[in-house]
């Protein structure tokens, strides 16, 4: 997601006199409790451990982790970032760090990619990080595996889990993907949550599906992105004929898919979440707590408010029985935030109802558009929302609420990371309380269900999804 918050003043400005308070029987009665848990994150001011800028320490610490790793990242991150830092020498290595002050460039990725190795050696926010792995290890398996590619050739580029780690909060969820990873040697991505979100904030959780059920993964596939953008365009310009609307959305392919492709993964959670999480972090920036509705020609997403738009429309093409009810709550939040304000993209003034057609053709070719660089299928072939996980959330929500362990079932009821984080999301929305309770055993049952996760096993294991039988007949119990 990328976002890069400003400097921090802890004056609170009123809220917009168009947001409506929530109705008690609401699902979203409690937005207002976690827009103030996301701001008291971005207000937080911990960054987590220091960054290892002494060649000999760092190279000493990293050592002693390879013990701390199963095969799969000793070979594809902890290795290869070791022998990356040898080839530099510290004389190297400490030109990186003179070059890139702010440690925002190349020092930043070296730096990062460090501290995710250490982060796990020395424990730091265990069950969190544990709890953060394993959302990431579902959301990768969501599009990657065996299992959910059935008819579609394994991804071009192998795209492994990426490892994860607490730090920079300036600059909120985000990710290192593979390709900028492999300049030190690594072969996964690195995705970053600020420190303050192992605790609260907890709608950043469902920004987590953009990183990583997004962009790595729609880097895994030759061409991909480049016929999305293709079908974006076309859907565009026939739905609206307006070639400068139709630039805007193929231009931001990469964070606009990244956005349909999380909400296929994780529901109406990651759509609802992503309102919330933006009005908390330009409440703590003290800027209108309200969705943005200025989309600059330079920057690489799209603005707030169309982000919306599309969100709510990938939502009504999911195949569960309240999308269209969720697709209109969205909506609704949305144009109570847009308010009498004005949508401009790229210097262009749009009206509103061009920009909400023109995002139900964005969000229709990027869920149903055959591709080639996937034998024909399209996104939502691979993965979507159904009434099951709908079910799965449910049962989730309930565990949420109580001290009693989850069941999580096996085969086609197995309840995954995402539901669980999507079931945490939605309680809280709906509530409104108690969010660090919640919060709480949802990183308890996260990391619990790491313990059993194979890809941290002894063995050499991918993606969880390729460990599945193949039955010639499925005899039915009665």
């Amino acid at each position: 997601m990328d976002t890069k918050t400003q400097e921090r003043r802890p004056n609170r400005i009123a809220k917009p006199a168009a947001r409506q308070a929530a109705d008690s029987q609401s699902p979203i009665a409690g937005m207002q409790a976690c827009i103030d848990d996301v701001r008291a994150a971005a207000l937080d001011g911990d960054k987590g451990p220091d960054d290892p800028i002494d060649f000999s320490e760092l190279r000493r610490k990293l050592e002693t982790a390879r013990g701390k790793f199963p095969p799969l990242y000793l070979q594809d991150i902890v290795v290869p970032f070791i022998a990356a830092l040898n080839a530099l020498g510290p004389q190297q290595f400490t030109q990186i760090l003179v070059n890139d002050p702010s440690h925002q460039r190349t020092a930043g990725l070296m730096l990062d990619i460090a501290r995710s190795i250490l982060e796990r050696s020395d424990r730091y926010e265990w069950d969190a990080t544990n709890a953060f792995q394993q959302l990431v290890d579902d959301l990768y398996d969501g599009f990657l595996s065996a299992e959910d590619r059935r008819g579609i050739n394994p991804p071009d580029r192998e795209v492994d889990p990426p490892l994860v780690k607490w730090g920079n909060p300036d600059f909120g969820p985000y990710t290192w993907p593979a390709d900028a990873t492999s300049s030190f040697g690594a072969k996964v991505a690195v995705v970053n949550l600020p420190p303050a979100n192992a605790r609260k904030g907890l709608l950043a959780w469902t920004a987590l599906p953009h990183e990583c059920g997004g962009h790595d993964i729609l880097h895994a596939d030759t061409g991909l992105l480049d016929q999305l953008a293709q079908a974006v365009r076309t859907a565009v310009t026939q739905a609206v004929d307006d070639a400068n609307l139709a630039d805007y959305w193929a231009s931001r392919i990469d964070e606009t898919a990244s956005d349909v492709a999380g909400i296929l993964n994780m529901g109406p959670a990651p759509a609802i979440g992503l309102i919330g999480y933006f009005r908390g972090l330009m409440d703590a920036t003290n800027h209108d707590p309200r969705l943005r509705v200025d989309g600059p020609a330079d920057d690489q997403h799209p603005a707030d408010i169309v982000r919306a738009f599309v969100a709510a429309e990938t939502v009504a093409l999911l195949p569960f029985s309240d999308a269209g009810t969720w697709q209109k709550l969205i909506v609704n939040e949305a144009m109570q935030d847009l308010g009498d304000r004005t949508i401009t993209l790229a210097e262009q003034s749009i009206g509103v109802d061009l920009a909400r057609k023109a995002a139900a053709a964005v969000a229709k070719a990027i869920v149903s558009s055959p591709m080639d660089a996937l034998e024909k299928h399209a996104l939502g072939d691979i993965q979507t929302w159904r009434d099951s996980d709908e079910a799965k959330v449910s049962v989730a929500r309930k565990a949420l609420t109580t001290a009693g362990d989850l069941n999580q079932g096996d085969g086609q009821n197995r309840i995954f990371a995402a539901h669980i984080v999507a079931a945490a999301a939605l309680e809280v929305l709906s509530a409104g309380q108690d969010i660090p309770t919640t919060f709480g055993r949802m990183k308890s049952i996260l990391a619990k269900m790491h313990t059993q996760n194979p890809v941290w096993g002894p063995l050499f294991v991918r993606h969880p999804g390729n460990i599945v039988r193949d039955f010639v007949y499925r005899i039915r119990k009665t």
